[in-house]
């Protein structure tokens, strides 16, 4: 056997249906789009929710609440993912951790505007955090654990 002699198996490979090239190839003249019409043009696939002229639902049911253009965005750690950094001496139990500290750790990929810490999962080392907040139970899972935690805002 060689390398010229090698092919795909019959029927494995099928040339897509070419449309629009003569009447006699079966899917010449309207191309499979049928005849006439809007549905027929090009540029049709916008008009999902066009309801013939009447208000579309979407614009009949009443606008509610808003989102917030410059929402901060945290990036949230469970101190579960800080026993097992600490376990694999990734982190340094003696220093003060904070998001630079995470992201140089690989804990985190990157810091986005704060870290915020959850309260998932065991922690055994004596931790001092820095972060953007905390939530009551990491915050008390850390205190029992003979750490600290300085949060701006704790929940």
């Amino acid at each position: 056997m060689k390398l010229n002699d090698l092919s795909d198996n019959k029927g494995s490979r099928k040339a897509r249906t070419r449309v629009g090239r003569g009447i006699g190839s079966g899917k010449g003249k309207t191309g499979g789009r049928g005849v006439k019409g809007q549905k027929s043009r090009s540029g049709v696939s916008g008009i999902r929710a066009y309801e013939g002229g009447q208000m579309p639902l979407y614009m009949r049911l009443p606008k509610r609440g808003f989102s917030k253009p410059n929402r901060a965005s945290y990036a949230e750690v469970n101190i579960g993912r800080l026993q097992v950094a600490v376990d694999a001496g990734k982190l340094d139990a003696s220093k003060t951790i904070d998001a630079a500290a995470l992201v140089e750790a690989g804990v985190l990929r990157r810091a986005k505007d704060g870290v915020r810490l959850l309260g998932v999962g065991e922690l055994n080392a004596k931790l001092d955090l820095v972060v953007a907040h905390a939530s009551a139970s990491a915050k008390a899972a850390v205190e029992k654990a003979g750490g600290s935690v300085a949060a701006k805002d704790s929940e």
